[in-house]
């Protein structure tokens, strides 16, 4: 009995040095990270929950330290980037004058200019300078533009990724872990869908809804037609095997965010939406981890989903194939590389 207390009182002891010593740890040093473009409401609000004091372990894990503020002629941007500009100036962030001198002092990047004509001239130098990249929605201003960053991303051996906050929110996940539904068999998504001038229609907006439909359907749509009317824009995508999923744009009257799973064993829908945390907290996971929580290729299709239901509504709604749109597309990234010096 005596020695089996002495065997418990150094067990204790041992744990309580062990505890202290862990206590006792230096936090790691969180990755620095980079804005750039400053004219979008996603800088304000990430910068929120990345810099907050009392940020989770995870987002405390990235620090945006420095900025570049960008902005181009579209009015959303030309209106805004100096009001997000001083925000962030005046939470302490750097704002630096050249993408270039930015890169000198961040691990990561963020890169948010809403005018996605821009990324990719913007996305080349954070590649080649090797740091992991953030592109907030939409990827790029065409699907060629979009191909090209993952292209080179891939060359380059840089981890890069895109995505709407949608996919990542409450009700689309929700949706996705419905065991009672079984397999889902189609789903429609509906959400605000209002137009930029000098970017594909669904580019600019539609993208949140069209990223939920493809977080519940997958890859592996095949064609795509596109009804436009004053109100409202319709897509339908037949997927392989026959399954169909649906997206409705909102243009007028009331509008919000949903959708509809279509199970094999059950329907549900949902109109759950959450900010941006769920994002964040998935963009924090892939810079410290380098693994992208959306495929390239799976960007790369939804991407050639909206040039597809951009090219029915040119010729009259009539289904178009997203392998003939692909095909087109890398057949002009191959001539834009071959053009290059």
């Amino acid at each position: 009995m005596k020695s089996s207390g002495i065997v418990v009182g150094v067990t204790a002891i041992c744990v309580c040095v062990l505890a202290v010593a862990v206590a006792d740890e230096p936090s790691p040093k969180p990755l620095r990270a980079g804005m750039i473009g400053l004219d979008t409401s996603h800088v304000p609000a990430f910068a929120g929950l990345f810099n907050a004091p009392n940020a989770s372990r995870d987002l405390a894990g990235i620090r945006i330290v420095a900025a570049y503020p960008g902005g181009t002629d579209l009015p959303l941007s030309k209106n805004r980037v100096a009001k997000f500009t001083e925000d962030l100036r005046g939470t302490g962030v750097e704002i630096v004058e050249t993408i270039a001198s930015l890169l000198e002092k961040v691990d990561v990047v963020f890169l948010e200019s809403v005018d996605g004509r821009i990324h990719l001239q913007e996305a080349i130098p954070v590649i080649m300078a090797g740091k992991p990249l953030f592109i907030d929605k939409p990827v790029a201003g065409s699907l060629v533009d979009a191909i090209a960053i993952f292209e080179r991303a891939k060359q380059e051996n840089v981890p890069c990724f895109s995505s709407s906050s949608i996919r990542f929110g409450a009700g689309i996940q929700e949706l996705k872990k419905n065991e009672s539904l079984g397999h889902i068999a189609g789903a429609e998504t509906w959400g605000p869908c209002s137009y930029q001038d000098g970017i594909p229609d669904l580019f600019f907006y539609g993208i949140h809804g069209i990223e939920g439909l493809f977080a519940l359907m997958g890859t592996g749509c095949e064609t795509v037609a596109r009804i436009q009317a004053d109100d409202a824009d319709m897509v339908v995508g037949t997927w392989k095997n026959g399954r169909v999923g649906t997206y409705r744009g909102l243009r007028r009257n009331h509008a919000e965010s949903g959708a509809v799973a279509f199970g094999t064993k059950a329907i549900a829908t949902t109109t759950k939406s959450d900010r941006y945390e769920s994002l964040c907290l998935a963009i924090a996971k892939f810079f410290t981890t380098g693994t992208p929580p959306v495929t390239a290729e799976e960007t790369i299709e939804i991407f050639a989903f909206m040039e597809a239901a951009e090219e029915s509504k040119r010729q009259g709604g009539k289904p178009v194939l997203l392998a003939d749109v692909l095909k087109k597309a890398r057949l002009a990234v191959d001539a834009k590389a071959e053009r290059a010096p």
